[in-house]
């Protein structure tokens, strides 16, 4: 089978003949039909991720139809058209993933191949309003923004949200997820064209994080947030603490900004804050995004999408930020 491999982090990914996965019992083959970019996989390609061994078939998402299953028992899943829950080895405990969580991509081989091994139990119905490419879209961004507004932010009807950094995949998944929901969601871009965008999806307004008063322009909008989702951190966090309404929940994964400043602890106690940590989901958090996603009939957005032969370009434009929504693959 032809896949994107890895091969050294000073060299660029390649498109080249592997083989294809053999399988244990309780795992499935599927023919990757859409599979899509995470900023996790650009990370690797530059050797600035946890763990990196060499080769490695990039991707963490995928969507695609079963043709093999490794045990009798499994024999009806053969035929279905399916989405990967990237995440395994969660672990016992809702709250936290185990010493043993792995996230498709690395170590094991992920989706940027025309087949990819995964167990039974990953594997979740593609919903059938979507098509491939869109499918593809949902896994990594839809489970950890899902659990970040809901599992953890408790976010509700009528909440303000506010999204840091629209323009990634899980901004706009968060923006798409909060607005279903019926919450009053503002955003921040550092691009008009995105802010604009993001208003098209719903938003009620946003703001550049560029201008020196972005905060204060966004506490003229909204007057406070009670949900803020912020995947940035860097300097301007200090502002998310005095944005956040008293009680607000602010809810952090990543860092592309870089780490927390010093902050004011007295605001937060005073004000009953709280400052929440997330990455990805637990199997619960990822059927109820996808049950969440079939009922608001909800397409996630795909900026563009790009023969898998061509995954090169593909992480060139993620490495440059100027997408808005997922960046798509097709073998």
């Amino acid at each position: 089978m032809k896949a994107i491999v890895l091969e050294a982090a000073d060299k660029p990914v390649v498109f080249k003949e592997v083989d294809k996965p053999s399988l244990n019992a309780g795992e499935a083959l599927v023919q990757i039909k859409a599979a899509a970019l995470n900023r996790r996989d650009y990370w690797i390609t530059i050797g600035k991720y946890a763990g990196i061994k060499y080769p490695t078939i990039l991707g963490s998402d995928g969507a695609g139809i079963v043709i093999e299953v490794g045990s009798d028992k499994d024999k009806g899943w053969v035929g279905k058209e399916v989405i990967i829950n990237p995440g395994y080895g969660w672990g016992d405990n809702p709250n936290y993933q185990s010493d043993g969580f792995k996230i498709l991509g690395l170590p094991d081989n992920g989706t940027l191949a025309e087949y990819v091994k995964i167990g039974i139990d990953q594997l979740f119905s593609k919903p059938a309003h979507l098509s491939w490419e869109q499918a593809a879209a949902i896994p990594l961004a839809g489970l950890t923004t899902y659990r970040a507004l809901f599992t953890k932010g408790k976010a509700a009807k009528g909440d303000k949200v506010l999204i840091s950094g629209v323009g990634a995949g899980t901004g706009t998944f968060a923006l798409q997820l909060a607005v279903a929901a019926g919450c009053q969601v503002f955003v921040t871009s550092g691009s008009g064209e995105k802010i604009d965008r993001a208003k098209h999806l719903g938003a009620a307004a946003g703001v550049n994080y560029k201008s020196q008063d972005w905060a204060e322009q966004l506490k003229h909008l909204a007057g406070g947030f009670d949900v803020i989702i912020d995947s940035a951190l860097g300097e301007g966090f200090t502002k998310l603490v005095d944005l956040c309404n008293p009680g607000g929940r602010i809810v952090i994964f990543g860092g592309t900004a870089g780490n927390i400043p010093e902050l004011n602890g007295r605001k937060i106690f005073w004000r009953q804050l709280q400052i929440i940590g997330t990455m990805m989901g637990n199997p619960d958090d990822f059927k109820g995004m996808t049950d969440f996603i079939n009922e608001h009939q909800i397409v996630p957005v795909v900026d563009e999408v790009f023969a898998l032969a061509d995954a090169a370009a593909a992480i060139e434009k993620m490495k440059n930020s100027s997408q808005f929504g997922k960046i798509v693959l097709t073998p």
